[in-house]
């Protein structure tokens, strides 16, 4: 007699989530996905304006284009490079509807708790035998889900970081949330009337702060009022303009390259070594302050935008044994692998389920919410990681540990940089901020007239 067939609960309904259902589908699995908006990849449809640094290529789960592919699905130009809502309307859209996908999926279902049914944390023996009961609310109220294994791919969307340099909110943060915009608000377009004209401050160093300010940037344009802030924690800018030339994924080394004109052009008021710890009120917006609410150095702006990452929401994880890195708030076997620390020029390399392992047997992390804490995942990093952990569940061993993904190289060097030309990094490191190059060489060879790139 054939075992019953076992059922798997994800929780999350985006790129990730769908492409691990869609996996779980081809294994004889029963997906159960829970997603907490009222569409499938609502989290992607608030950056809907944004435009993505890999192309479709690299954007499409296999498991989930063959299951589309049965449904007569065009698919899109693989080298173009899609918005967020273009995602959702060729890709995430037709998946969730038109596939056999869509007698899995819950909507309007935000997991609350998740725990084995009759073992509470501590004990012990027969637990791994014992099911998964993952609690919901929507609309009805309470509900439960009964699984043989759970993936949690729920991302980190919702709980961005706060604008204090020490991890914690800013004093008066909270209070003033009504002026305060988190990750990348569309500027261009629905929200254009609150920045528009105003004095508007960005603090972060990452991509998502870059394409804000290149945003507000073109909003500047049109509304020449309009002023721009740059707070940045570090003591230098060079690390947010990236690889340039170097970069495989060549969307986000030409972001780099412009965002690092429109920083020499003088066009963005910058203010490095700002650590924000208080923020008050003023007549007209809000005070920044660095070091203290009253004397210290500080900032008058009228909106302020926090790009300063995510980071995981593991409130409803109680009732697991979960272990993770204590700085990234990921999976110990990956930290190495993605520490914005330590990690060099380069890529992360393909991981899938023995990395993301928990002491829970059959709970995995999945996505961007395996990352904890780091900043650099990539969407098809996540269709590798679900592929090897359905693979897992099945008991398929060997398709679990096989590489099934080339990641392009980033061409970023992201180790700080010491003295002596070995320590460098990347073709001598980066150009000096003034100089339109992708990195010191080719400010070099620019210098001596050479044409093209002139890095090695």
């Amino acid at each position: 007699m054939s075992s019953p067939q076992k059922t798997i609960a994800i929780i999350g309904g985006g790129p990730v989530g769908l492409a691990a259902a869609a996996h779980a589908l081809e294994r004889d699995l029963t997906p159960i996905i829970l997603e907490a908006g009222n569409q499938v990849g609502q989290a992607v449809r608030e950056w809907s304006h944004v435009r993505m640094f890999s192309p479709w290529t690299y954007n499409v789960d296999k498991a989930a284009e063959r299951l589309l592919r049965q449904e007569g699905w065009n698919a899109p130009d693989p080298d173009h490079y899609p918005t967020g809502a273009e995602l959702v309307e060729h890709y995430l859209e037709p998946l969730a509807t038109r596939t056999p996908l869509s007698k899995h999926i819950r909507t309007n279902a935000r997991a609350v708790s998740v725990g084995r049914i009759g073992f509470d944390k501590v004990k012990t023996d027969g637990r791994e035998r014992a099911p998964f009961e993952v609690r919901y609310q929507n609309g009805k109220g309470p509900q439960t889900v009964r699984a043989d294994a759970v993936i949690d791919a729920s991302g980190t969307w919702r709980t961005p970081n706060p604008a204090g340099s020490n991890g914690l909110a800013a004093i008066g943060e909270m209070e003033h949330a009504s002026l305060i915009a988190y990750g990348m608000p569309d500027v261009l377009g629905g929200q254009r009337y609150r920045y528009a004209g105003k004095v508007v401050a960005v603090l972060g160093a990452g991509h998502s702060a870059v394409g804000t300010i290149l945003d507000l940037a073109k909003l500047k344009e049109a509304e020449p009022l309009t002023q721009i802030v740059w707070l940045l924690r570090s003591d230098s800018p060079e690390k947010s303009f990236g690889g340039g030339a170097n970069d495989k994924l060549a969307a986000r080394g030409e972001l780099g390259r412009v965002f690092r004109q429109l920083i020499a052009s003088g066009g963005v008021r910058v203010e490095t070594g700002f650590r924000l710890t208080h923020i008050t009120a003023t007549g007209t917006g809000l005070r920044l302050g660095a070091g203290s609410a009253c004397c210290g150095r500080h900032v008058e702006v009228e909106e302020l935008i926090v790009s300063t990452g995510f980071r995981p929401d593991l409130s409803f994880l109680r009732e697991l044994r979960i272990s993770l890195d204590p700085a990234l708030e990921c999976p110990f076997m990956l930290a190495p692998l993605i520490d914005p620390n330590e990690h060099s020029c380069g890529t992360v390399r393909p991981h899938g389920a023995r990395e993301l392992a928990q002491p829970e047997p059959g709970f995995y992390f999945a996505g961007m919410k395996s990352y904890g804490r780091a900043p650099t995942f990539l969407m098809m990093t996540g269709y590798e990681q679900v592929r090897s952990i359905i693979a897992d569940i099945v008991g398929d061993k060997e398709a679990a540990e096989r590489v099934e993904l080339v990641l392009p190289e980033t061409g970023v060097c992201s180790r700080p940089l010491t003295n002596g030309a070995e320590a460098e990094g990347c073709c001598g490191g980066p150009a000096p901020v003034e100089v339109d190059a992708c990195c010191k060489q080719d400010a070099e060879a620019k210098a001596a007239g050479a044409k093209g790139c002139g890095c090695s």
